[in-house]
């Protein structure tokens, strides 16, 4: 099956970002917010975000003129119906994401494939509210999307090789490296991401170094191109404190238990970027 037309449910930055990279490669996009005022938003913020690419020689005026072009914006979720792939990447939350999959199997037409952008979560759980099993999947980017150059591909026991192979035409046509992985918490990157992640907030807990000084050993002494905290932020603590519940769920290993300070943040909503408060300070939006 070639993909063509594109359905991204959820505008936060992950469904902004996969609906730029799909749009960039010459798929036409639905984009499905909430609200019809979020949605104008999501369309505002990447006209902005196409705008820096401008001003820093990425791209060009015509280049963000095609992109926009392709992009449209709803509250209508009955937009999806008649899309050849819809993704969805609402909030990490298992329960949300089951009871969005069964109003898109009813809603989208037999053929298409519904893909879930999760991070951790079991996407066979999802397959199984569908009447489809076989054309549900996971299809992984990483933020931000338009530049990050992996895709998972996440194989749950359901699904067909079919869907498997138009999923990773997708994502080749994106630009993007496709690695193919089980169903299983975490896949590759998180699996062995977190861990190191949690264990930092543990370092500074017990007082070894400054998140400044961890942040500057990891980019000096590892190349790392920033350092936990500063990751941690942009990934949000809210997420990396789901990931890591969902992983030690699935594992039972203490690495997965997520720090005390993370979840004290989490409750005080410090959540990094998006909040302009985690582990550092960030301008308000």
């Amino acid at each position: 099956m070639s993909i063509s037309k594109v359905g991204i449910v959820g505008t936060g930055l992950m469904g902004s970002g996969i609906a730029e990279a799909a749009a960039a490669s010459g798929h036409s996009v639905v984009v499905r917010s909430r609200s019809q005022a979020t949605a104008d938003a999501t369309i505002a913020g990447l006209e902005k975000s196409l705008g820096r690419q401008i001003e820093k020689g990425r791209r060009s005026e015509a280049d963000r003129d095609l992109i926009l072009s392709r992009i449209s914006a709803t509250a209508d979720l009955g937009a999806m119906a008649s899309m050849d792939l819809v993704i969805e990447s609402v909030v990490e939350d298992l329960t949300t994401k089951k009871h969005l999959f069964t109003e898109l199997d009813r809603i989208c037409d037999d053929s298409t494939i519904l893909a879930t952008n999760t991070s951790t979560l079991p996407v066979v759980e999802m397959a199984m509210e569908t009447g489809r099993p076989e054309k549900v999947c996971g299809v992984h980017f990483f933020n931000p999307a338009p530049a990050m150059p992996l895709v998972e591909i996440v194989r749950p026991i359901t699904v067909s090789e079919e869907t498997i192979a138009s999923v990773t035409e997708f994502a080749v046509a994106c630009g993007k490296e496709t690695v193919e992985v089980k169903d299983r918490a975490g896949f590759v990157v998180n699996a062995l991401l977190f861990p190191y992640l949690n264990n930092a907030i543990r370092m500074l807990e017990q007082g070894i170094a400054t998140k400044e000084g961890i942040d500057s050993a990891m980019k000096g002494g590892c190349g790392f191109p920033m350092g936990p905290f500063a990751l941690l932020d942009l990934v949000g603590l809210d997420t990396s404190l789901a990931i890591l519940e969902a992983l030690y769920v699935e594992y039972r290993d203490p690495n997965y238990a997520p720090a005390p300070l993370l979840r004290r943040m989490v409750t005080a909503e410090q959540l990094g970027r998006k909040s302009s408060r985690g582990f550092y300070d960030y301008p308000k939006k």
